[in-house]
């Protein structure tokens, strides 16, 4: 389970630590990376990436609802070796995507993390804040 959140600088390279608390959910020493929904990158386990693929190859949209859907998720998502630094280098597709140039906010979300630029996660922030309560009690009533 990933979360807590932690701010990094990118060095010159294009690359981030990741937490040491997340090391341990990260033993295979590789990361897979793809887009945000939102303006962020979403980083998976290799486990948790194949559940999610399983997931979306099971589901039951027509045939090219499920082409698009395959193109635009996998053909943007990056497979990663973690180095001996415990760093990751940031492909630039998903900087650009993110908006992520100098500082990155590394946001534990349950199963998965999320890349924030610094600026980016702090609106993200305010609002799941302002929200989360509401959402709560939504899911208390079902």
């Amino acid at each position: 389970m990933f979360f807590g959140e932690f701010e990094y600088r990118i060095d010159e390279k294009g690359r981030v630590p990741i937490p040491p608390k997340f090391r341990r959910e990260l033993r295979e020493g590789v990361v897979i990376l793809a887009p945000g929904v939102e303006k962020c990158i979403t980083a998976y386990p290799v486990a948790e990436w194949k559940k999610l693929a399983t997931t979306l190859t099971s589901a039951s949209p027509s045939q090219s609802k499920l082409r698009r859907l395959n193109r635009a998720l996998f053909a943007g998502t990056f497979s990663l070796n973690i180095d001996k630094q415990n760093r990751i280098a940031l492909p630039v597709p998903l900087r650009q995507h993110a908006g992520i140039e100098n500082e990155v906010i590394i946001a534990g979300a349950n199963n998965y993390f999320e890349l924030w630029d610094k600026d980016q996660w702090q609106e993200e922030k305010d609002i799941s804040q302002e929200q989360v309560w509401q959402i709560i009690e939504s899911l208390e009533r079902h």
